[in-house]
């Protein structure tokens, strides 16, 4: 294999990654994903490498002939937007700290969702508005050593994240003026995790394999208000708590090779833990201790329904690079939806494309978009633990609707 290939491949390697996953992980992830995880800079070579990017998602999701507790005969209507486009940047450093061992701090915003179908549908009992925030923090090691023909790299790693958000729904109407009236509930929460992986890597080929585990995240500390109507114009607000909960655990595992010079093969397959978030009880802190605050329970005043099951994500595209400035990638993908007949949340498939712009070798600048389609399906009743069945408030249908996003990113090295 000449010198030539060597090059073609290895900068194949370079790119690919970074310039499509950026932008198709928060553009098509169930549950409350967003950014997810991402430490493909640890992967560097370079001895210094920054990077910042920001990815901006538009989901078009159309809610259809919805039915709720409160009835059609209070003129409400039938349809409503069912999600709301959003931003998800992510930056992060790697330094090489001696020979073989690399650092990664980053900062991501690896959970969300908003949606806002308003006071005047028909499921404006079970959801007005509902905005959730994520912040995360995060600092991996990997130390590697020559193994085969190739290198051996352990991976490790902690991160912490705070968790904020808000719900807010249709608790009745005001008996003189017909205004619909609302209540809402502020939580925050915060918790620490880990990771650890190991990967495989042959650069004269541009070949890596990885796999990485993400621990979950426990939320032993869920707090907030309840602010409801006082009947009197004004509002009243309660401090309550959640009981706790796991921020997901997931595994990756991602493969790439050179192919031929210039050309790149790469994949993925993840497995995300959403059954781990059912439904989320909320109770009065000051009246209803933690031992009568759960599932179902008489001492909840509301809760914050799910109902996800596991999610998972295959992935695969090819990237080329046509000369020292310029590079391409494309890749399709499937996720399966965490959604089983409660929420919105369906199969997507996505098909994303990118080109990388290197004007020095020191400096490299990427753009990506996305196009998918988010699968059609019912959002109903649905059983879960205790007996609890959510979706009594609302039901509705969604067709197979839109999903586009946008990424850009640049990245420094020294």
């Amino acid at each position: 294999m000449n010198i030539l290939r060597l090059k073609a491949l290895a900068g194949a390697g370079c790119f690919s990654i970074a310039l499509i996953g950026a932008a198709m992980h928060p553009a098509h992830a169930g549950g409350l994903e967003r950014g997810g995880y991402d430490i493909d800079l640890l992967f560097d070579p370079a001895p210094v490498a920054t990077e910042a990017e920001a990815t901006y998602v538009m989901p078009d999701r159309k809610y259809k002939n919805a039915r709720g507790a409160l009835g059609a005969d209070l003129g409400l209507g039938t349809t409503a937007d069912g999600a709301e486009p959003y931003w998800v940047p992510r930056i992060g450093v790697k330094a090489r700290v001696v020979q073989g061992v690399d650092c990664m701090i980053d900062y991501s915003q690896p959970w969300g969702a908003h949606t806002a179908p308003g006071a005047n549908w028909n499921g404006a009992a079970s959801n007005i508005e509902t905005d959730i925030k994520s912040n995360n923090y995060a600092g991996t090691c990997s130390y590697k050593f020559d193994a085969g023909k190739g290198q051996l790299r352990f991976i490790g790693g902690v991160f912490y994240q705070d968790i904020s958000g808000f719900k807010e729904s249709l608790v009745g109407f005001n008996p003189i003026t017909f205004q619909p009236l609302s209540g809402r509930v502020d939580l925050d929460a915060s918790g620490w995790g880990w990771r650890a992986g190991i990967a495989y890597e042959i650069p004269d080929i541009a070949l890596r394999a990885s796999l990485v585990y993400n621990s979950q995240v426990k939320l032993d500390n869920i707090s907030g208000a309840l602010t409801l109507p006082d009947g009197l114009g004004g509002t009243t607000s309660t401090p309550i708590y959640g009981s706790t909960q796991y921020m997901p655990d997931s595994v990756e595992l991602k493969l790439q090779s050179g192919i031929a010079p210039g050309w790149l093969a790469f994949g993925s397959i993840k497995w995300v833990n959403w059954s781990v978030l059912q439904s989320v009880p909320i109770c009065p802190t000051q009246s209803v201790p933690s031992s009568f605050c759960f599932t179902g329970s008489k001492g909840a005043v509301t809760s914050l329904d799910l109902m996800y099951r596991d999610g998972w994500t295959v992935s695969g595209g090819i990237g080329h690079k046509f000369n020292d400035q310029w590079s391409a990638a494309g890749q399709l993908t499937w996720d399966r939806g965490t959604s089983h007949g409660y929420g919105a949340q369906t199969d997507t498939w996505t098909l994303g494309g990118g080109v990388a712009y290197t004007p020095s070798p020191n400096v490299e600048i990427r753009l990506a978009g996305v196009i998918g389609v988010m699968t059609s399906g019912h959002s109903g009743t649905l059983a879960g633990e205790n007996g609890y069945v959510a979706g009594e408030d609302a039901s509705y249908d969604f067709g197979n609707d839109l999903i586009t996003a946008i990424n850009g990113g640049i990245k420094i090295k020294f």
